[in-house]
């Protein structure tokens, strides 16, 4: 498998370090924003092309498939580009930035056929994997979701503390983990409202904002997200169920008291980003459809839209 990684930032490097593990998997090109950087970690990679235009990677041959880890106003442009190449691409979290664009992007992949995988990683970290297990045998079911996702992010910068080109949002990007992950735990979401807090005079994005949802089984979840935390940053998933309180901290798994669960057994690794990247390896070699396929986290995007139609 020959794969193509646009997006040579904080968050490529960790789509790099899981590949490294994947047997039979080589990376040969290397898409960035500007050439010197990203040939520098075309370098630390032993990767063989870099270039700063993603045209020139999907015009190679030595190309079977792409991950695409580039700012969220082109994910979906850049995503229907990669399968009218020929490509199956892997678009990290959001698949898009408007309820418009997501329909785009699934049209092209019911057209053409290629694997597009959304980076939904809350459906590969062991913590949610187990508990999702658990969801799937009938031994648990969620009663309420309560999520916050903080950052201290009053300056445009990525998880590396680099000034960076593009602006992030709470909504179509950090909210998307949680809605897709409480309907992939819980049910459809037959409901959701939403409110935002000032709007930031240079960033142009709410630093604040609360999410309600329910879904179609009668669970509900509350989601607090902020850029204006100035404390522990990431996103933290309590679960309150008939059988039991787990608290998740990405790959890493809590009872409501806050004693660890033994998650190591779960998947083949405990890192949530190499397990993503093995299913679109998998799915791509199998000729099956991934979990987390544009199809599946489909209405993770309308719900998205019904939400930013509330907030204009």
């Amino acid at each position: 498998m020959r794969i193509a990684l646009a997006g040579a930032g904080a968050f490529g490097e960790k789509h790099l370090d899981g590949l490294k593990n994947i047997d039979g998997v080589t990376v040969t090109s290397l898409v960035g924003r500007n050439l010197e950087p990203t040939q520098a970690v075309a370098a630390k990679y032993g990767i063989g092309h870099a270039t700063t235009d993603l045209a020139d990677t999907l015009a190679r041959d030595d190309v079977d498939a792409v991950i695409l880890c580039t700012p969220t106003q082109m994910h979906a442009a850049q995503a229907i580009a990669c399968m009218e190449a020929g490509k199956h691409v892997q678009v990290e979290i959001p698949l898009a930035d408007s309820w418009a664009d997501a329909q785009a992007v699934l049209a092209k992949q019911e057209e053409t056929g290629l694997t597009c995988m959304v980076g939904h990683t809350r459906r590969f970290n062991p913590s949610h994997q187990w508990v999702h297990n658990r969801v799937q045998a009938g031994e648990f079911n969620v009663q309420q979701m309560d999520v916050q996702t903080y950052f201290f992010r009053r300056q445009n910068i990525n998880a590396k503390g680099e000034p960076r080109s593009w602006t992030d949002h709470l909504l179509w990007h950090h909210a998307a983990h949680t809605v897709d992950l409480f309907a992939y735990q819980a049910g459809k979401i037959v409901d959701a409202h939403a409110m935002q807090g000032p709007i930031h005079p240079e960033l142009g994005i709410a630093m604040d904002m609360s999410i309600q949802l329910k879904s179609e089984t009668g669970a509900i979840c509350t989601l607090s997200l902020s850029f204006n935390n100035d404390g522990p940053l990431g996103t933290f998933f309590r679960y309150i169920g008939d059988t039991g309180t787990y608290i998740a901290r990405y790959d890493d798994l809590v009872n409501g008291k806050e004693e660890p669960i033994d998650v190591s057994k779960v998947d083949v690794s405990m890192n949530g980003i190499e397990l993503q990247d093995r299913e679109f390896v998998s799915a791509i070699r199998e000729g099956r459809e991934p979990n987390s396929s544009v199809a599946k986290v489909f209405d993770c995007y309308r719900v998205l839209g019904e939400l930013e139609r509330q907030l204009w």
